[in-house]
């Protein structure tokens, strides 16, 4: 991961663990994993409101790069380790607010399937993607011959499911 990249993700959780007032720490129980796909649920963090805007300083260097970051209601935050053998997968499902996607090691696909299409990205250890959430149907997989690994943090509306299992849109060949 960049210089760059790391200090957006440093200040990503930064301002999401430093604004908000933590609540409770109760490990989740996750469901049923599918095989292959060992899965670590921590959470869920009870944050209040937050209204996070940061600029980066050295406007000479950064001068476009910005971070604004918005919760108008109580949200609960998740941190999810995932665990990938060849071949597993999530499952097609999604969430009801963002998540934050670091690719700790190997190879990982994302398949996007909501909405009558199909987008499908690769990411390699040291990158990371955003999911969306709400409409966001997705599925992430292990298509390599090596274990990989990802870390979520996860921001959901308080009370909300953290995943809400779909069916396979049918619009991703060869997954």
């Amino acid at each position: 991961m960049s210089r760059v990249s790391h200090k957006i993700a440093f200040a990503v959780l930064l301002a999401l663990a430093g604004t908000g007032v933590f609540v409770s720490n109760v490990l989740a129980t996750a469901p049923t994993p599918a095989p292959g796909l060992v899965q670590t649920v921590k959470g869920p963090y009870s944050f209040a409101p937050f209204d996070v805007r940061v600029r980066f300083p050295l406007r000479t260097f950064w001068p476009s790069w910005r971070v604004h970051l918005s919760a108008r209601g109580q949200s609960d935050v998740y941190y999810v380790d995932n665990v990938f053998q060849p071949g597993a997968s999530t499952g097609w499902h999604s969430h009801p607010g963002p998540s934050f996607i670091l690719v700790v090691s190997g190879t990982v696909t994302n398949y996007e399937g909501g909405g009558g299409h199909c987008s499908i990205t690769q990411y390699s250890a040291g990158s990371g993607f955003m999911d969306q959430g709400g409409n966001d149907i997705h599925m992430i997989k292990n298509n390599s011959t090596a274990p990989a690994e990802t870390i979520a943090l996860q921001v959901l509306p308080q009370g909300q499911p953290r995943r809400i299992d779909e069916q396979d849109p049918g619009t991703c060949p060869g997954q």
